[in-house]
Order: structure tokens, then sequence, then C-alpha cells
């Protein structure tokens, strides 16, 4: 692709091939650090969700106002927050829907059950595409569909013996809806930078759980995990997210994203013993399998020369 500063058909900022590979970095990597939540709130003593709902986006929102004035000083970031607009405020939304519906999902089922229906965010995020935008999808694309369907399936079928709690499927239902919608229009709307929208996401999940919460005081052990479940599980992932995400198509980087339901089971197994039932490890192994392929397909075609004069290559003379 060209490095010039234009605009694709779709309307989505064109970008080189270098800031492609940053993109695929940063998303990464908020992945590897969004992984980690479910092990960091099963450290909290306290069962009061809506307080750690509370301290959890507080935590977050001062990490990314103090890492927004340290990168774009006082007038960038408050040129930034004015210039965020429509699109910023949808992805703030869905942010503060998914944070907080996360943290609420954890007192109705387990861990693996919430990541591993998040890993059908990538195939939500090509159907929302293709449905609103006109976005073709392709074979491969409806195939992995149906797979993570069946899979997903799996995993809820134990909710009719009450092994699962229809509950928090549904809310990591919802967060998965959420965060297919925020990467769509991040990548969407990749000239306006998401970084206040993620932190505009944060207050709104404070501010409502602040009339929610039943105590605004954990002990001195819950503070430090509440610390690192804001600051470096929440905020640190969206800093890296928002700042990734606009440069590489929205149905890569919900599959980047995939890493999250793939390694957060395995900390909170090493790291608390907490093993899944039989039917979430075989549902999320059709799920994890399934975007596997599709993410090995994606980037085997990404990464085919284009033919010349397509896509920006000089035609041969």
């Amino acid at each position: 692709m060209s490095g010039a500063d234009t605009t694709g058909k779709n309307g989505a900022d064109v970008v080189s091939s270098a800031e492609e590979r940053t993109g695929f970095l940063l998303v990464f990597l908020s992945a590897l650090f969004w992984s980690f939540g479910g092990a960091i709130g099963r450290f909290l003593e306290t069962d009061d969700s809506w307080m750690v709902i509370f301290w959890r986006s507080l935590w977050a929102a001062v990490f990314l106002i103090g890492f927004m004035l340290w990168r774009d000083g006082m007038r960038g970031t408050v040129a930034l927050f004015r210039g965020m607009g429509i699109p910023g405020i949808a992805v703030a939304t869905c942010f503060a829907v998914a944070s907080t519906s996360f943290v609420v999902a954890l007192g109705y089922t387990t861990v693996a059950n919430i990541l591993l229906m998040q890993a059908g965010v990538p195939l939500l995020a090509a159907l929302i595409s293709w449905v609103i935008f006109r976005q073709r999808v392709n074979w491969a694309t409806w195939i992995a569909i149906a797979c993570v369907v069946l899979g997903v399936g799996i995993m809820v079928s134990d909710s009719l013996r009450g092994g699962v709690n229809i509950i928090g499927d549904g809310l990591a239902l919802t967060i998965a809806m959420a965060f297919a919608i925020a990467t769509v229009v991040t990548r969407r709307y990749a000239h306006v930078r998401m970084t206040p929208a993620t932190c505009l996401g944060t207050l709104i999940a404070c501010a409502f759980a602040a009339t929610q919460a039943g105590s605004f005081q954990p002990s001195a052990t819950d503070m430090v995990w509440l610390f690192a479940f804001g600051a470096i599980n929440l905020g640190l992932g969206m800093a890296l997210f928002a700042s990734g995400a606009r440069l590489i198509a929205a149905p890569v980087a919900a599959l980047l994203g995939t890493f999250e339901p793939v390694l957060g089971p395995v900390w909170v197994w090493l790291i608390h013993g907490e093993i899944p039932s039989a039917r979430t490890v075989i549902g999320g192994c059709v799920v994890v399998a399934a975007l596997m392929v599709h993410i090995a397909m994606e980037f085997r075609r990404h990464a085919r020369p284009a033919r010349p004069g397509v896509t920006g290559l000089p035609s041969p003379h």
C-alpha cells in the first residue's frame, strides 16, 4: 500500500506497510495485557462488583489521561477530546459497556466462558462491516462464523443443566458485541484518535458504578490489585488497542484480539487452578481452531503480492 495519507474506498485511511506492522504489534500487546484481567480479578477479596468497576475505571482513566498528557501535552489532549465527535462517543460507550459487563460477569460464570465467548469478536466485526458498510465477507469467514456459533453453542449448553449461569453468558456476549462495534468504528474512522474515547468510556463506567456501589473503601491489598486491574490491564490495554486498531483492518484487529481469550484461561488455570468444564473446553477448542485457521488464511491473503497497478503498486513500464 502507498504510504500517502489517503482514504480508501471503504472510508478508512490507507497506511504504509510499516504502520500496519506497528498496528499488528500494538493490537497483539493490547490483547496480551487484557488477557490477565480474569487472573487479576480472581485476586480481589471484595464481592461488591460495582466498587471494583468504580476503582478499576478510575485508575484506567487516570492512566489514560496521564498517557495523553505525556504524549500530546495539555493543548493536544484537549484538542483530541474535542475532535473525537460522534465516532468517539460511540467507541466510549462500547468500552464502558464492555468493561462494566466483564467485571459483573466474573461473578456469574468462569473466566474461560467469558473470554472464549469473546473469541467471536472478529467474526462479529466482519458481520457488522458487511451489514452496515457493505464490506464483502469471503467464504472462509462465513465458514469460521458457522464454526464459532457451533463452538459457543457447545460452551453454553451446560446452562441447560445449570452448569453455567445464563446471566454470565449473556454479559459475555454483550462484551463481544460491544468490542466488535468499537473495533469497526475505530478502523472506519481511522483519522480520529480514539485514546480520548477510551478514556471517556472509563469515566462513563466509573460514574455509573458510583451510583451502584455499596462502598468505596477496599482493603489495602484489594487497592493494589485494583490499580493493576485498572491502570495496567484496562488502561494500558486500551491505549495500545486504540493506537493500533486504526492502522489495520477491523477484522484483522479483532482476529489479533483473539489472543486474549486464548491466553486468559491459561493464566487463570496456572495461577488459580480454575479448571473449565469439559463442554467449555470442547466448545472453546472449536472456537479457537476456527479462529486460528481464519487468522492464518487472512495473513496469507495479506502477504500475497498485489498485481501491478493494484493497491498503489506501479505498473511495469
